[in-house]
């Protein structure tokens, strides 16, 4: 028999971030270690314009990852808040009707970049025969968005559910798949670039069709979506889906201003961000997730009117970061120049390793601070918050301290500028934090103003017609 209650109002609220956070990220870790090792991969093959080719697409690719986690978070936040409430057949509706979107979404949008493939590149700064790699790859990569998409909603309902270990199975069957098909491809089949993005269209495969086995076979968190049922959930999921899409676009924002930046300073200094840009998810995963898995806990216990212990999951939140990244800091820090070896960097591309394995590690923390942030506001009833604050960090915190640091110390100086602008955008997003839980415990949940009624339960039974 399955379980209906919400375990996260119970309990030691430090003890479900850390199990939480550490599950989840397996599964983001195992994701990234793939793509780490692709880079790896790529790297012995000695040959710096397919490393950059590879970080050129990834920023692309970002974009259509950046649309499905804001499916994700809107299927994560509505199924938690349903649950807390103790309605599962409505947290499986949802859950069927964000898959419906995700679809539909994640068809759409790969199609029409592709379309523009070779404007979108130039527009991050690929020319010449790097370009034509990444258009390659992207050409196999970005119509298996469709998977991914699928998986992310599946996973958020199962974290939402508070299946901290199916969640993570998903995406370390699709890192045992890609490990096992990068080598055999790229250098067995000597397809090189290419091999390496078919591995990621495999990989995507097995990722959901774990996910979906567990979702829909062991928790049964789905039913099959109709025309009426989606109509009925679709202004609620877009009130969440629309924000939530919008501020994760932000982040590919920024990674294409970053991107544009290191290619003024050539094909190394984009080869060496491009190592960077899949180290940092590998190490700080747990970072990564604490959005994720911190929306879940700070959701049920919203919906069940259990605002202090909203309060004391964000403080437990930023200490289980500050523990974590101060860790990987250190150990970031003895293994920079091994790293660096293992991935023949030399000049300018060594130099940016070493400061990220160095004093630049905090900006994880900054990262960090936003993510547990937005969690609160996206499951208090303040979505939109998360919107601006992204968008204001990927620009204002990012372009033009961005642009200083790389006049002043070149291309290092990119990476010290943006983690000035985390910080700068971090202290506002702890600061709102607690300013909304401190409303929201004075007039019991009053970010839930609906037509109907106030409470969290009211919005859950009559769709959710709130205004901000």
């Amino acid at each position: 028999m399955i379980s209906t209650e919400a375990i996260f109002t119970k309990g030691d609220l430090m003890r479900h971030v850390t199990v939480m956070s550490l599950s989840s990220s397996l599964g983001i870790m195992a994701i990234y270690i793939v793509d780490l090792c692709d880079i790896f991969f790529i790297s012995l093959l000695g040959e710096k314009q397919m490393a950059a080719a590879a970080g050129f697409a990834s920023t692309i690719m970002f974009y259509v990852s950046a649309v499905s986690i804001g499916v994700s978070v809107a299927a994560g936040t509505l199924v938690a808040t349903a649950l807390g409430s103790d309605d599962r057949d409505r947290a499986r509706e949802i859950a069927a009707s964000c898959s419906a979107l995700s679809v539909l979404i994640c068809i759409a949008l790969p199609a029409v970049m592709l379309i523009f493939v070779e404007e979108l590149l130039g527009l991050v700064g690929a020319t010449g025969e790097v370009a034509v790699l990444a258009k390659e790859y992207l050409w196999i990569t970005l119509p298996a968005s469709l998977f991914s998409g699928l998986s992310m909603v599946a996973v958020a309902a199962l974290r939402s559910d508070g299946q901290a270990k199916w969640s993570m199975y998903p995406a370390l069957a699709g890192a045992a798949v890609n490990l096992v098909m990068d080598p055999l491809l790229i250098f067995g089949l000597g397809l090189g670039l290419q091999g390496a993005a078919i591995a990621t269209v495999f990989a995507r495969l097995a990722t959901l069709s774990v996910a979906f086995y567990a979702a829909a076979g062991q928790r049964s968190l789905y039913v099959w979506p109709d025309a009426e049922m989606i109509a009925k959930h679709l202004r609620l999921i877009l009130h969440y889906t629309g924000p939530g899409i919008f501020a994760s676009l932000a982040g590919p924002v920024a990674m294409s201003i970053l991107t544009r930046y290191m290619a003024g300073f050539g094909h190394e200094a984009v080869a060496g961000a491009a190592v960077l840009g899949r180290l940092y998810p590998v190490v700080f995963s747990v970072v990564n997730a604490l959005s994720g898995s911190m929306g879940p806990i700070v959701g049920q216990n919203f919906a069940a009117d259990r605002i202090d212990r909203v309060r004391e999951a964000f403080v437990s939140g930023l200490k289980f970061l500050a523990i974590y990244v101060a860790l990987a800091g250190v150990f970031l820090f003895l293994l920079r120049e091994n790293l660096a070896d293992a991935f023949g960097l030399t000049g300018q591309s060594r130099d940016l390793l070493y400061l990220f394995c160095g004093p630049l590690a905090i900006v994880a923390f900054f990262n960090g601070s936003i993510f547990v942030a937005n969690a609160v506001f996206t499951n208090t009833g303040r979505p939109h918050l998360p919107v601006w604050l992204s968008w204001a960090r990927s620009t204002l915190g990012v372009l033009p301290f961005a642009h200083v640091g790389g006049y002043l110390m070149g291309p290092g100086g990119v990476l010290f500028g943006v983690t000035v602008g985390g910080a700068v955008f971090s202290l506002i997003a702890v600061v709102l934090s607690f300013r909304l839980i401190s409303r929201s415990a004075a007039a019991r949940a009053p970010a839930f103003q609906t037509k109907i009624g106030t409470t969290p339960q009211e919005i859950i039974h009559h769709g959710g017609a709130w205004e901000t």
